[in-house]
C-alpha cells in the first residue's frame, strides 16, 4: 500500500528548495501524542509505509493512527551509466518535502507508554530527526 496520488497534472516537477520551519501543521489536531520532524528533509512514500507498519506492530492495531503528511512529489531519477542530457529521467519514487516543525503522525487510544514505545521504533524508520509530543 504505498502513498501515491491517484492523478497530477504534470508528470514530472522541477525540485525547488526546501523552507526551514513550518508553523501550520505543528500542533496535534486528532491525536494525544504524535510524532515531529526536528528537522526539514524529504521522505519517500516508503519510508512513511514501512514507519506506520513498525508503529502499528507495536501498539498491535488497538489505538487509531493518523499520517498526516502525504507523497505528492514525483522523484525522477536516470539509470545508471547514463551521460548527462538527453532530458529529465523517468519517475523513480514519490516523497514529501519536510519542514521543521510538521507533525508526521498521531496516535490516540492507546497508553502513553505505549505510545513512546511505538514513535520509537517508528522514528528509527524515518530518515529526518524527529521526537514526540503530547
Amino acid at each position: 500500500m504505498l502513498l501515491q496520488p491517484k492523478k497530477t497534472k504534470y508528470k514530472k516537477i522541477q525540485k525547488g528548495k526546501l523552507s526551514k520551519f513550518d508553523f501550520r501543521s505543528n500542533k496535534l489536531r486528532f491525536g494525544s501524542i504524535g510524532l515531529k520532524a526536528a528537522k526539514a528533509g524529504t521522505i519517500s512514500s516508503r519510508q512513511i509505509e514501512a514507519a506506520r507498519q513498525a508503529i502499528n506492530r507495536k501498539i498491535q492495531r488497538k489505538g487509531k493512527i493518523w499520517i498526516k503528511i502525504f507523497p505528492s512529489l514525483p522523484i525522477t531519477s536516470k539509470p545508471v551509466e547514463v551521460r548527462m542530457g538527453k532530458g529529465k529521467g523517468n519517475l523513480d519514487h514519490w516523497a514529501v518535502r519536510i519542514k521543521a516543525g510538521t507533525v508526521l503522525f498521531e496516535l490516540c487510544g492507546i497508553s502513553t507508554k505505549n505510545a513512546l514505545a511505538a514513535f520509537k521504533t517508528g522514528k528509527a524508520k524515518l530518515p529526518v530527526k524527529t521526537k514526540i509530543i503530547t
